[in-house]
């Protein structure tokens, strides 16, 4: 009757796990959890830069439309300096009798912040009538639905978005990569 607990207690030995084998699992775990924390810490900064790319996409296609509607000139103003952008236009102070830009804040529009470290990396705006300015830093929507011409290029250093604001149409569209890569040609208005 001993000979078979003896058996016993040997099979029980043999069922487990060595702390070997326990390190190594989770060696293996650490190793597969820090290749998957670098690839989303990509992921998330590029969908960053998407997403500021096509939230500038919708304040142009608003603002076209508000200038249409308003028949007044809308713009959009691009910070620089803090990495964002906001809709405007002029209008009159009745107390002052001077014209001051009013920042467009409703349900569709409000001034837009970039998020980590995406910023305007390369800004090609045409500027309107005979002169050239310095550096143009926001780009005008008119009352027949034209605009400036303009590229705009937003990223971090490693992705980037292009925005192309047709002048002839003022239709913007966004495309993935930079400025050079942008498909951006002329517009045959017959054609649309």
């Amino acid at each position: 009757m001993q000979r078979r607990k003896s058996k016993v207690n040997v099979k029980a030995k043999r069922c487990g796990f060595t702390l070997v084998e326990v390190l190594v699992v989770v060696v293996i775990i650490a190793i597969l959890g820090g290749l998957g924390s670098g690839i989303y810490v990509g992921t998330y900064k590029r969908i960053l830069v998407e997403k500021a790319a096509r939230d500038f996409v919708l304040a142009a296609k608003y603002a076209r439309i508000m200038a249409i509607e308003r028949q007044r000139q809308y713009k959009i103003e691009l910070d620089t300096a803090n990495g964002g952008f906001y809709l405007a236009f002029e209008e009159l102070n009745v107390e002052t009798q001077q014209t001051e830009q009013a920042i467009v804040r409703d349900l569709y529009s409000k001034p837009v912040e970039f998020v980590g470290d995406v910023k305007f990396e390369d800004m090609q705006i045409t500027p309107i009538g005979l002169e050239e300015a310095d550096e143009q830093t926001a780009i005008v929507f008119l009352p027949n639905g034209t605009a400036q011409s303009a590229v705009i290029q937003i990223g971090d250093g490693k992705n980037h978005y292009t925005v192309s604001i047709c002048a002839a149409t003022g239709k913007a569209r966004v495309h993935r990569g930079t400025a050079e890569e942008a498909e951006i040609g002329t517009v045959d208005l017959d054609k649309e």
